[in-house]
């Protein structure tokens, strides 16, 4: 439901409904675990008992379906693919999403995605070798770095090629100059943890995708 909104939300501040495009609108997106669906639902034996185990999955509460869904909703008649990558989710869309429009594909493409945990604020109990922080503070790139917070929220971006966006007059927030995926195997410090060599391939592929040099670059955020 979340998703929808952010979807939505993207599609109307590019001033691109579904109706105002003559080509098709793709949907890459991905969400975490649905944590309501497995607690909340799964779990109200009169409701499943009434309504079915199948439909309560499959008309929206099951990961699997949240692109389509979105398709659905607002008419859209592009590509609609589900990633997921755990917390790459999100940027991986967009890479994929890049390319289809890239590859004509699509005249437009949403790309994002949304992880809620229910309920809100209940907080976890730490334990050693595992990934969240023992103070409950996330501080990346930081002498003081133990491990991550997780959070909840939702986003999604309207993406079209660059020439289309300056043509039609859109407003553009950025300009995707390129990107790259990889997976470093065996070779991560371990399993939750990437190696330093896959983050650099995946630099050096980004930069040259851009046809960037890397001297010309001052600020990076991650």
């Amino acid at each position: 439901r979340k998703f929808l909104e952010v979807a939505w939300g993207a599609m109307e501040d590019a001033g691109h409904p579904p109706e105002s495009l003559d080509g098709p609108i793709g949907v890459y997106a991905g969400c975490g675990m649905g944590s309501y669906f497995y607690f909340n639902i799964c779990s109200n034996k009169p409701l499943v008992d009434d309504v079915g185990m199948f439909l309560l999955r499959h008309t929206g509460n099951d990961k699997d379906f949240l692109s389509t869904r979105v398709s659905h909703v607002f008419d859209l008649k592009g590509p609609s693919v589900n990633i997921q990558t755990a917390c790459s989710t999100s940027l991986v869309a967009v890479h994929y999403a890049s390319k289809a429009l890239r590859e004509g594909e699509c005249e437009m493409a949403l790309a994002g995605g949304v992880t809620i945990e229910l309920p809100q604020g209940r907080g976890y109990l730490f334990k050693e070798n595992e990934i969240l922080s023992p103070d409950g503070h996330c501080h990346a790139f930081d002498h003081r770095a133990q491990g991550t917070v997780f959070g909840s929220g939702a986003g999604a971006v309207a993406l079209r090629r660059l020439e289309d966006a300056l043509r039609d007059g859109d407003h553009i927030w950025a300009v995707i100059k390129g990107s790259a995926i990889n997976n470093d195997g065996a070779d991560k410090a371990d399993y939750l943890a990437p190696s330093v060599e896959g983050q650099a391939s995946a630099v050096r592929q980004a930069l040259r995708a851009a046809d960037t040099p890397p001297d010309t670059i001052d600020y990076v955020e991650c």
